[in-house]
């Protein structure tokens, strides 16, 4: 069954040609194999492009172990160039290849090549991609499947509210969205979790103390939307756990599940002092179904889960996220000033847009409202105001001019906010 990936296609359409290197990154089986091999294929013969200018490799495969050779490959490579017509190469798991940033450098020299690569997490990570190319890449995230994508299969169309049980409950991992098993979806975000993506860091890093990594990524889990930093981890360690560890550990392990793609961070930011504070932040993860299994299935609490959703949602959309902070001056009971935080859960930035987001998952009374709105009628700009909320509310105004709309009208409709 094809899972389309119309969004991650339409960015690799438009950066035909642009001189750079088109690097599709993301976690191990997102699917950016499938948008490169298949989708954006099909893509190019559709358009009439010829099948020999069309060359894909997946290094992967046995079958092409001696193009790991970086000379070898680069002399294949430049053998296939017959005519002045523009070539596509769709070279896959470049990692593999020895010194594979010197055949990607001398490709970009030649006039008519096209050249499109995937990484995965084990050794070709969003830092190295900074240090490798130095400005000769054009990365493309590619995150597991969006609400919107994994509705668009067909077994996940006719029932809305089961679909959103599923995707928060088992996450957007392809090859999970398309299983009807659930002792199978389990079983193979389990697997994937332990043998695949940690072993990765654990390789690459050549890590001895494997239960802190675990532990440190369970932590996490349990605590997505909540603020934390590595002094509080750390805490956790010593006093609850009785495992010694420093703050420098546990910051470099935070920051390898990072560079994996499996966490993101998220910094607070001051709204009216326009700065960022520093610790303590929030880190999210890319996909539920991941954090799920770290956790058995056992904390699949709506509330935390859709806030995560949606910043997942946020950064595919091409969004800067961060937390907001807004300080106020309230008096207390004994009629005294005292100065207050108040967060709102998401600051978004993309150009000259901005966007300061809550996220409700009800909001059954006013005072409900009043205490979820309070936060950004304290701000005191006129870029728009959001709450997203889970339950039944239909998408409207409220007399403060904050937008109110409901999970599934802004995660179906890539243009939602300008509602």
């Amino acid at each position: 069954m094809e899972i389309k990936r119309d969004y991650y296609l339409q960015k690799l359409i438009d950066s035909q040609n642009n001189g750079l290197v088109k690097i599709i990154t993301g976690i191990r089986r997102c699917g950016k194999s499938y948008l490169l091999n298949t989708l954006f294929s099909n893509y190019l013969i559709k358009k009439g492009i010829q099948k020999s200018h069309i060359v894909k490799i997946d290094f992967d495969s046995p079958k092409n172990k001696k193009y790991h050779d970086s000379l070898v490959l680069f002399e294949y490579l430049e053998s296939l160039i017959k005519d002045k017509k523009t070539y596509y190469f769709l070279l896959d798991e470049i990692q593999i290849v020895n010194e594979f940033e010197s055949v990607l450098n001398g490709l970009l020299r030649i006039q008519n090549v096209d050249i499109y690569v995937t990484g995965s997490n084990s050794k070709f990570l969003s830092s190295d991609i900074i240090t490798e190319f130095r400005g000769r890449g054009d990365e493309i995230r590619v995150y597991p499947l969006s609400f919107s994508e994994f509705c668009s299969i067909k077994k996940n169309k006719n029932n809305i509210n089961e679909a959103w049980e599923k995707y928060y409950t088992y996450g957007g991992l392809p090859l999970v969205a398309l299983e009807t098993n659930i002792k199978k979806k389990t079983d193979y975000l389990k697997y994937q979790t332990s043998n695949i993506y940690l072993n990765d860091i654990i390789d690459r890093y050549n890590i001895k103390h494997t239960d802190i990594l675990s532990t440190i990524i369970e932590i996490i889990s349990s605590n997505i939307s909540s603020l934390t930093n590595p002094k509080i981890i750390t805490d956790t360690f010593n006093t609850e756990l009785k495992i010694p560890v420093t703050n420098k550990t546990v910051g470099k392990y935070l920051d390898y599940l990072e560079d994996a793609f499996l966490i993101q961070k998220t910094k607070r930011y001051d709204i009216k002092g326009r700065r960022y504070i520093g610790t303590p932040m929030k880190y999210y993860f890319t996909d539920m179904g991941i954090r799920n299994s770290l956790l058995n299935f056992r904390q699949t609490e709506q509330d935390h889960i859709m806030e995560n959703i949606i910043y997942n949602e946020l950064k595919i959309r091409g969004y800067s996220v961060d937390i907001g902070v807004v300080e106020v001056n309230e008096k207390n009971k004994k009629g005294d000033n005292i100065r207050k935080q108040l967060e709102v859960d998401f600051v978004c930035n993309n150009i000259s847009k901005r966007y300061y987001i809550q996220s409700a998952l009800s909001i059954p009374t006013r005072e409900k409202m009043k205490q979820e709105t309070k936060s950004l009628t304290k701000i005191k700009d006129s870029f728009k105001k959001v709450v997203i909320v889970k339950d039944s509310t239909i998408t409207h105004q409220n007399d403060d001019g904050i937008l109110i709309i409901n999970i599934y009208d802004f995660l179906l409709n890539l243009n939602s906010l300008n509602f």
